[in-house]
């Protein structure tokens, strides 16, 4: 018995070391030279103090601000210890409800606008933290945003395209960092009043 038992613990002790300890080490070093920026998290900077990541989508509920795609995370939106869908099949009635909930809110902060709401507006993503909203979704809220902040339609859309980031690889749609897109909607607010 003490023959196997001897061995067991030093492997057990070695690969303890190796995976636990080195490896992350070693994946955690070559991150942050490799990729500095994202490996602290891609933290975004607004006067000196952290506003937000660039990874990880926030809650907007105010009309003068472009509003994210909604969250599944539990029990708060955008809670990152807690990245989860929701689970909810396009059958399951309780999607329908939220999905129609959403659309009345959307349809009761800008009344005017009669266009089709783009589905990543009233949906959540597969990891309930999508920071961007397709740009089609931006564009939908422009005149909203506009109107709330007193500012002509055409610079919010102009500033919408400006941030809008084409697909990785060619592949899907034009995206926009909605954390990044109000910061630089209440930059030039802040231009404006100078």
């Amino acid at each position: 018995m003490n023959s196997m038992l001897r061995p067991a613990l030093v492997l057990f002790a070695a690969l303890s070391l190796i995976t636990g300890l080195a490896y992350p080490l070693a994946v955690t070093g070559v991150a942050r030279l490799a990729f500095p920026w994202q490996a602290e998290g891609s933290l975004v900077e607004r006067d000196g103090r952290v506003v937000g990541s660039a990874l990880i989508g926030q809650s907007f509920t105010d009309p003068g601000h472009f509003w994210s795609r909604p969250s599944a995370t539990a029990p708060m939106p955008y809670n990152a210890a807690n990245s989860a869908g929701s689970n909810l099949g396009p059958t399951n009635p309780a999607l329908a409800d939220a999905v129609r909930a959403r659309v009345a809110a959307l349809r009761a902060a800008d009344p005017g606008n009669d266009a089709p709401v783009p589905v990543d507006l009233v949906t959540a993503s597969a990891s309930g933290l999508d920071p961007d909203i397709s740009r089609a979704a931006a564009e939908y809220q422009a005149a909203r945003v506009a109107r709330v902040r007193g500012l002509p339609e055409a610079r919010v859309r102009e500033l919408v395209a400006r941030q809008a980031e084409e697909p990785s690889f060619g592949l899907g749609e034009a995206r926009v960092n909605v954390l990044k897109l109000n910061l630089a909607l209440d930059e030039l607010a802040r231009a404006g009043r100078r």
